[in-house]
């Protein structure tokens, strides 16, 4: 569907002129009034825009400007005045015009203006249209989601939540894993008893035995007292292994007998322990490769993935990042005790554009950065951290060099990382032709998108 400009105007021949080129030329719906009480009264009609003269017949430009932000103070309104005056322009823009233009026109200033407050626009209302609906879109509790990929994922969740069947959950750093584990455990047979974690790569190699299965007193130095293991807290509950492709060969061997023979030793004991545990675990790396590698036991890979799930990154997951950043806001403001509005519409594009490699991790630290930062009602882009501010300033000059500025100096892997997914944006996803525009090798470009988590596929 077109999008709808309405254009008032009291001089026929100017508006003529102005749906000429709106419609004819640029393909926008038009609607033609000649005061502001008849545009008033159409509002309900939704435009995408209105093109409004100062000088109308009963209320001027300026009242009728108030009244349409009285009525949605985010319809972008464009004022058009043969004054010319710098004071004119100055009290449009105070009450809230997206812009403002001298006549006669410059049409080739005009075209990019419409555009650019109309995707501001669209922009705004998808945020107030997921604000309305995030009830609704809520599958469980503390789960911040309106995509439709993560919608696939709770389908998945919700196929698990009443049988023990090991799960095995996938994803980048950030997105969440440990959310769906307690979505899994929290609304399933087991949600009365304990939800134990346990992050592989947090603790040490040598801590982690007797972290996961315990120890008797004595069997180690530092050992005074006998200590019970999380298989044993954990039990008739879920333990949530986070990066178990950390694990080292041996506990890797402990594990699958936990696993086959739900059973176990704590460290320096002869006590053979039986436990009932649900095991889900999560991963960041690619189990995989790992197998292919020597680095992980394949037959313990077969029994963690038994019900693999798949989160994808936020990146892929635009539907997200708006209703995540509008939460985001609303948590942190509340809890640093800070009074901000929202986001400017630059900022929100901004969201909108980045990557964020950290995922929703990155993001609610970056918004609570933002909100300490800001001096305004609204956050701006000059509220983020410099390396996404420089995002920013790329987008906007359509170049790379938009990256270098005077006081920002783009660590050289994000420079690189941009490149590969620039190109392959160019080569929708074709990893070869990638790698001739970018003047690499394959086998160059497929470690690089190794190294910074692409997928090809996100481009086709």
């Amino acid at each position: 569907m077109k999008k709808l400009i309405f254009i008032v105007d009291d001089e026929p021949a100017i508006a003529k002129l102005l749906s000429y080129w709106v419609h004819d030329k640029w393909d926008y719906a038009v609607e033609i009034f000649t005061d502001g009480e008849q545009v008033l009264r159409k509002l309900s009609a939704k435009p995408d825009l209105i093109l409004l003269d100062i000088m109308l017949p009963g209320l001027n430009g300026i009242e009728t400007l108030q009244r349409i932000k009285q009525y949605d103070e985010n319809i972008p309104v464009i004022i058009l005045s043969a004054q010319g005056r710098i004071e004119t322009a100055l009290e449009a823009l105070r009450n809230g015009a997206y812009d403002y233009f001298p006549k006669p026109i410059d049409t080739q200033r005009l075209e990019p203006a419409i555009k650019n407050a109309i995707k501001n626009y669209d922009l705004t209302r998808e945020v107030q249209n997921l604000r309305e609906n995030v009830q609704r879109e809520f599958k469980f509790e503390n789960i911040i989601s309106a995509d439709g990929k993560m919608q696939d994922v709770f389908k998945l969740v919700t196929k698990v939540l009443n049988n023990d069947i090991t799960v095995l959950i996938h994803g980048e750093s950030g997105t969440g894993k440990e959310l769906i584990a307690k979505a899994i455990h929290f609304n399933g047979i087991r949600k009365e008893k304990p939800f134990i974690v346990v992050n592989c790569a947090s603790i040490p190699r040598e801590l982690l035995e007797s972290e996961l299965f315990g120890h008797e007193k004595g069997s180690f130095t530092g050992a005074h007292q006998r200590k019970l293991g999380k298989f044993e807290i954990a039990n008739q509950g879920t333990i949530f292994l986070d990066e178990v492709g950390e694990l080292e060969m041996m506990l890797q061997a402990k594990l699958l007998r936990v696993i086959q023979e739900r059973e176990f030793e704590r460290v320096g004991g002869n006590e053979l322990l039986k436990t009932d545990v649900r095991i889900i675990s999560a991963t960041n790396r690619d189990l995989r490769k790992a197998v292919e590698n020597k680095e992980f036991r394949e037959d313990l890979y077969y029994r963690l993935n038994s019900f693999p799930i798949n989160i994808p990154p936020l990146r892929q997951r635009k539907g997200d990042l708006l209703v995540l950043a509008d939460y985001f806001l609303h948590q942190c403001k509340t809890k640093l005790k800070k009074e901000i509005k929202g986001f400017s519409k630059r900022a929100l594009k901004l969201i909108y554009d980045y990557d964020w490699p950290g995922n929703v991790r990155e993001m609610e630290n970056t918004i609570e950065r933002c909100i300490i930062v800001s001096d305004t009602e609204n956050i701006d882009v000059e509220d983020f951290p410099a390396h996404i501010k420089v995002f920013d300033q790329s987008r906007s000059y359509g170049t790379s060099s938009g990256y270098f500025t005077e006081d920002v100096i783009v660590p050289f892997e994000k420079i690189k990382e941009e490149a590969v997914r620039h190109a392959l944006k160019i080569t929708k996803g074709n990893i070869l032709e990638a790698a001739m525009k970018l003047q690499l090798g394959r086998a160059t470009v497929y470690r690089l998108m190794d190294r910074y988590k692409i997928d090809s596929k996100e481009f086709e």
